[in-house]
């Protein structure tokens, strides 16, 4: 696809420099401009399907050119996924006091097993994206992998911006337990019902279910003495809530500290589901992909993960400073904050001639 517009040159070329000034000085200016070029595809066709990408990206070639681009970019550059993570934190509106959401998302391609493991951190109904990994099997996670996550944004971002984990109940487990506590890294994870709670006092075992058994429907309780869970102290807290189908169940969390908080800030875990229906069905299609390297769906997943938090940042602005998205009778918007962003930017770049209500892509840079 050649330009045929030098308007839509200029729309091009206003990614570019944005991205030199994340990465110019670990990159080489070819690599840069290809990924300035890859989201820019990404956001118009809203799909990771390497035909349809090819097609779109605005460069002065032929599709099958870009293809190759493509396909080398992804095959043959040992892409650093900590620099696009500091990228994607330089976009964050708020940089302290973080809650991270940790849980995973997987697809098959095939027989084909793909399982993203997900740091994200919740900001107003979604999670921003930072550390992944990618697991070529199918099932829970080691609590080695989940450590490796944790530690990788510790080394990266420290850990004195963060004020507490929230995750469900696959993520649990005495290592990853004793972990978080030695660490004193705050955190609100979701138990099962039938596990064995230890009185350190008098060492009686009891299942977590009778400890909150008279718990009524919308009514909370929290313990302030330490429990023994699989031989580590935790604080424990409980509500009696209804589940996705409207059915009335347990939630009974551990906690580090501070178990007064866990039952509200726990709340803010499901927003690590809408960023994974944003990188699917809702945003980027990313089951499209018929990939089946390991490293080249990392690099991809990256490529998404900087389209995707540029799209909920300008749908966000949008939103509030445009136009507001519809309500629905049920009480949700028409559409996503994600799917918004993506529509405006979609815009300003296939339509150059237009006057857009605001700068899109000042959302994509840190300064």
């Amino acid at each position: 696809m050649k330009i045929t517009n030098s308007k839509d040159s200029v729309k091009v070329n206003q990614i570019l420099p944005i991205m030199q000034e994340h990465f110019e000085k670990s990159m080489n200016l070819a690599r840069i401009k290809l990924m300035a070029l890859l989201i820019h595809a990404l956001c118009v066709v809203q799909t990771v399907s390497l035909h349809k990408l090819a097609a779109a990206m605005p460069a002065d070639a032929k599709r099958d050119s870009n293809m190759r681009r493509l396909q080398r970019f992804l095959s043959q550059y040992a892409l650093n996924l900590d620099l696009i993570a500091r990228m994607i934190f330089s976009l964050l509106p708020v940089r302290d006091k973080l809650v991270l959401s940790m849980d995973r998302t997987n697809w098959k391609f095939g027989d084909f097993n793909i399982n993203i493991l997900m740091l994200g951190v919740t900001y107003k109904g979604i999670a921003f994206p930072l550390i992944f990994s990618l697991m070529p099997k199918r099932g829970n996670s080691k609590w080695t992998e989940r450590k490796e996550l944790v530690e990788r944004f510790g080394r990266l971002f420290g850990y004195d911006c963060v004020d507490c984990l929230v995750a469900d109940r696959e993520f649990i487990g005495k290592e990853w337990i004793g972990w978080l506590n030695s660490m004193r890294i705050r955190y609100y994870i979701r138990i099962r019902q039938n596990f064995w709670i230890v009185n350190p006092k008098s060492g009686e075992r009891i299942r977590a279910w009778h400890l909150f058994n008279r718990v009524r429907l919308g009514e909370e309780l929290i313990y302030d003495k330490l429990y023994l869970l699989k031989g580590e102290y935790v604080y424990l807290a409980g509500a009696r809530l209804k589940n996705s189908r409207g059915v009335p169940e347990l939630q009974i969390l551990v906690c580090f500290n501070h178990p007064q908080y866990a039952i509200e800030t726990y709340k803010e875990r499901w927003q690590i589901e809408t960023l994974f229906r944003a990188i699917k069905s809702s945003g980027f299609n990313i089951e499209d992909t018929h990939l089946r390297d390991m490293e080249r769906i990392s690099r991809l997943v990256a490529m998404v993960c900087v389209a995707l938090v540029w799209a909920y940042l300008v749908g966000e602005h949008k939103d509030i400073n445009v136009k507001k998205i519809r309500m629905m009778n049920h009480g949700y918007r028409a559409k996503s904050l994600v799917k918004y962003g993506l529509e405006e930017i979609a815009d300003v770049l296939n339509r150059p001639w237009r006057n857009p209500d605001f700068d899109v892509f000042k959302f994509l840079s840190c300064s």
